[in-house]
């Protein structure tokens, strides 16, 4: 028998590298069940058994039987899904990148009814980059050039990626300026990412590199853990991680 301390989590894009990781992970955690495999409508694989002993479906409706949604899929099923939890008053864990400014506004908007984790990487480690670049933006003086180098997989579709967009945004509240954003779509790179702040007499350079899916994968599941226990808002892993 389960323990009612258990979370009851639905996966979307259960098919998928990061989706299938998820369900692995949060499948050997004590505090987490895996109740939903979800996949979009006319995947081949619909109604094959997940690694978790579950059904892949891509019936929405199920989503009420979970205590919260994980989601790292494409831009237009998460603002289907978004529908989905916001009819079953679910919160709301969202990896997903490549959404638009109009998909943004309709998620923070839905976040005053329902709880909502929205990051562009769920990974400990770059939410850490984030606080080092901010950190540098600020004390730096403005004579520095910035350049952002990231590098992905040969599938992954958005460039830049999320996590540069997000760099940008950090260094652009500091009233500073990227000059450059490089993307690389190369191999089976997981994520790598590098900020260089080049000044007159001396260089410095921010990196991450992620060997493993695994860091996105369990830091999504630390964001549902965390969020399940709050009310409507639109958090991010920065208010995740906050001590």
């Amino acid at each position: 028998m389960c323990s009612l301390k258990m979370i009851k989590l639905a996966v979307s894009g259960a098919l998928g590298k990061m989706g299938a990781r998820i369900i692995t992970l949060a499948s050997s955690d004590k505090d987490c069940q895996v109740v939903l495999a979800l996949e979009r409508k006319g995947h081949p694989q619909l109604g094959q058994i997940s690694c978790a002993g579950l059904k892949i479906t891509d019936d929405t409706s199920q989503i009420k039987e979970a205590d919260i949604l994980i989601e790292f899929t494409t831009a237009e099923a998460t603002i289907q899904h978004l529908e989905a939890v916001l009819k079953y008053k679910k919160p709301f864990v969202i990896g997903t990148t490549g959404l638009d400014e109009v998909q943004k506004k309709k998620i923070q908007e839905a976040s005053s009814k329902i709880p909502i984790v929205f990051s562009p990487n769920m990974s400990i480690g770059v939410n850490v980059l984030f606080g080092l670049v901010k950190e540098a933006s600020r004390r730096l003086p403005k004579d520095y050039c910035i350049n952002i180098l990231e590098a992905h997989h040969v599938y992954k579709k958005d460039a830049p990626s999320g996590t540069a967009k997000k760099i940008v945004e950090i260094i652009q509240q500091e009233s500073c300026q990227v000059k450059d954003v490089k993307s690389i779509r190369e191999g089976e790179i997981i994520g790598d990412h590098k900020v260089i702040f080049d000044g007159p007499f001396d260089r410095i350079e921010l990196f991450h590199s992620a060997k493993t899916r695994d860091i996105f994968a369990q830091g999504a599941i630390v964001a549902a853990k965390w969020l399940v226990k709050k009310g409507p808002g639109f958090y991010s892993m920065h208010d995740v991680l906050a001590k």
